[in-house]
């Protein structure tokens, strides 16, 4: 199947390199001329410019675009929607506010022009291991998108399988979820990385409690020199609480146990406060997630171990990078989503 994918970042080049893997034909775009060569290198057909996408592609078009959420994507589907022709869809794989979703879904629609919303968590390894998609749309369109989709997808894997689920979608086993409607995939992704926050979190507050066990404040009867490094690898080798995020850390550990290298100054992307906002707006509690979120607020004032952990793990799932900046500037919200995301895709 033929894609055109915008944006070539951490996540956009590989999600190209995979379809291109398994066959399928990419004309690619990105502001980096670098990023277009490099994939051209590799297979790709280059395009100049969004004009120049739309132009290489065959009708019915697929744009997927792999972008930070927030102007720049909406500029660039604005543009898109000026380009492409009735049946041609707009894919958005970036962390988009759901809402956002909803609106340009409805405006597209008044041109005949389809959109579908994926959630994309996979990090900076996807192009190994596959990307996790919880995806919103049109059914016919889904279904139309669907070898792009399997392609992308983990598959089963060595996962064990569920009982009971002989009668269920069998995507879903492969990694890869229709939700609902548009908005549907961005929402659940939101909450996944909601999630996310508070596992980061659970680990971070279990690791600091760890290495302070050697403080002098404690009787010395009460104080226990521990090898962090080797809890974390112990923990990963059939204890209950292991998972991506502990073999991420288990190796930052490994490589250095004072993670030394990391400030501590932790980033929230967007999905962590539309998280809150969506629990709030239905009145559920979420004590965790909301704890972990301000946590990463206060990383910006005072940094612990913890929040070196949490750095750690930021880095090996996704390759991020502290930001060169002050602790103390201020995190500032965009108007109508209470926040400036600074997209961080798992």
């Amino acid at each position: 199947m033929q894609l055109g994918m915008v944006g070539l970042g951490r996540m956009g080049g590989n999600i190209v390199r995979r379809l291109m893997k398994d066959g399928h034909q990419a004309v690619v775009y990105d502001r980096d001329p670098a990023a277009v060569d490099a994939l051209a290198k590799e297979g790709a057909s280059a395009a100049g410019s969004l004009e120049d996408l739309v132009s290489k592609l065959g009708a019915p078009r697929a744009v997927w675009v792999m972008l930070p959420a927030g102007h720049i994507t909406e500029t660039t589907i604005e543009q898109l929607s000026k380009l492409l022709s009735a049946d041609d869809v707009i894919i958005d794989g970036g962390n988009t506010f759901w809402q956002d979703d909803i609106r340009r879904a409805k405006t597209l629609r008044e041109k005949s022009i389809a959109y579908v919303d994926v959630g994309t968590s996979g990090g900076i390894w996807g192009f190994e291991r596959g990307y996790c998609m919880m995806i919103g749309g049109d059914k016919p369109i889904v279904d139309r998108l669907d070898p792009i989709f399997a392609t992308l997808a983990p598959g089963i894997g060595d996962i064990p399988r569920t009982p009971g689920r002989e009668e269920r979608d069998p995507r879903v086993e492969q990694g890869y979820l229709h939700a609902g409607p548009v908005g549907a995939g961005h929402f659940v992704k939101m909450v996944h990385n909601g999630i996310e926050y508070g596992l980061m979190q659970a680990y971070a507050e279990g690791f600091d409690i760890l290495k302070n066990a050697n403080i002098d404040a404690l009787p010395s009867e009460h104080r226990f020199d521990l090898d962090i490094a080797d809890i974390a690898e112990v923990w990963r080798r059939g204890s209950v609480i292991p998972s991506w995020l502990l073999d991420l850390t288990a190796s930052a550990l490994a490589r250095n146990a004072a993670l030394d290298s990391y400030s501590g100054f932790v980033e929230d992307s967007g999905e962590g406060r539309w998280t809150i906002n969506a629990a709030i707006e239905e009145a559920v509690p979420a004590e965790v997630l909301t704890s972990a979120l301000f946590a990463r607020f206060r990383s910006r004032k005072e940094h612990t171990f913890a929040e070196r952990i949490l750095s750690a793990m930021r880095a090996g799932f996704g390759g991020h990078k502290e930001p060169q900046q002050h602790p103390d500037a201020a995190h500032q919200a965009a108007p109508h989503q209470k926040l400036n995301p600074t997209s961080e895709r798992a």
